[in-house]
């Protein structure tokens, strides 16, 4: 059971009935408050859910239309984010109670001054090295509309100008990060076929890559909602239609693609993870057709060569610059 569960199920008087739970953990929650639902933007742990319980947990980027008596937030990684959902929730919420459960470490202690703009904060319960705090919610704040809490930034790029739009929690939020623009460096010469943006965020990849070679179908993936509603703003700010998918690491990608592009994710919240890239290292011949390659950008400290050289071949370097690498192996 995750601590914060935990947290909650000291009070569980308190979620007793129809409650929402927001970004709520893969674990037995839902089957210890058997009234509550979730509201999940992770889809593997969506996934998971809706295996567990299905039909008690929704995956987007808001609350569905259903009414809840009150509803809990697990902290998220970002400030901004914890801003748009903590209005998304309060604007449901007139006169009811709204719940912030974190990690400690996490930075809850500073979250929890986010729910002094809605009404007086006070702190329930902190164990498990984490927190819980409740606010009734007496200012009522506008729903929030997300697309336009969006970060806009152009790209000069060798072949114009591209638009990016980025929303809350995405990841390098407003800005392009030093490894996908080292990336987007050595994206020449792909074979024609299927190319496939893992791990997408805002789109950036995903969306040079549909101008870069417009009779290629592209697709994008991520397992974020935000990530996924970011890269839909971008490709349409910029003209461009590509498939943009859901899923929790490469088993949710097609197969038969002629590359896969990726600079992949290694933090999973305060927590850090490499198992979607190697993952993705594992499977990843198994969604090539043949000579179809991988090209892929990692910080210099990320072992990822043996790897690539272990379950795709021979793995070259194509650029080593500002502490990243850019690696490439084809498949037999």
């Amino acid at each position: 059971m995750d601590p914060r569960s935990e947290v909650l199920l000291r009070q569980a008087e308190l979620f007793a009935g129809n409650v929402l739970l927001a970004g709520l953990p893969a674990d037995d929650l839902l089957g210890r408050l058997p009234e509550a639902h979730g509201w999940s933007w992770h889809a593997g742990e969506q996934a998971q859910l809706e295996a567990r319980f299905p039909g008690r947990s929704r995956f987007g980027t808001a609350p569905d239309a259903e009414d809840f008596t009150a509803a809990v937030l697990f902290l998220p990684k970002s400030r901004e984010l914890t801003d748009y959902l903590l209005q998304a929730l309060a604007c449901r919420l007139p006169g009811r109670e709204l719940f912030l459960v974190g990690e400690k470490r996490a930075g809850i202690e500073s979250a929890s001054k986010q729910l002094a703009a809605f009404g007086k904060p006070r702190k329930l319960d902190s164990a498990r090295h984490c927190q819980l705090w409740q606010v009734t919610v007496e200012q009522v704040p506008a729903q929030p509309v997300l697309e336009t809490l969006g970060q806009h930034f152009s790209l000069e790029l060798e072949d114009g100008p591209l638009q990016v739009i980025s929303l809350p929690g995405v990841f390098s939020h407003g800005r392009l990060d030093r490894g996908t623009a080292l990336l987007l460096q050595h994206l020449d010469r792909l074979p024609s076929g299927h190319l496939l943006d893992f791990g997408c965020g805002a789109g950036v990849l995903g969306a040079v890559l549909k101008r870069r070679y417009p009779a290629s179908q592209v697709s994008l993936l991520d397992v974020d909602a935000f990530a996924i509603a970011s890269s839909r703003l971008t490709l349409a700010a910029n003209g461009l239609q590509a498939e943009v998918l859901a899923g929790d690491g490469i088993h949710a990608a097609p197969s038969g693609l002629a590359a896969i592009l990726s600079n992949p994710p290694f933090h999973q919240g305060v927590h850090t993870s490499y198992a979607a890239t190697e993952q993705l290292l594992r499977e990843a011949a198994s969604h090539l057709q043949g000579r179809g390659e991988i090209r892929l950008v990692a910080n210099n400290f990320l072992q990822y060569a043996p790897l690539i050289e272990k379950h795709l071949g021979p793995c070259r370097t194509l650029a080593a610059a500002d502490g990243f690498h850019v690696y490439r192996a084809v498949r037999p």
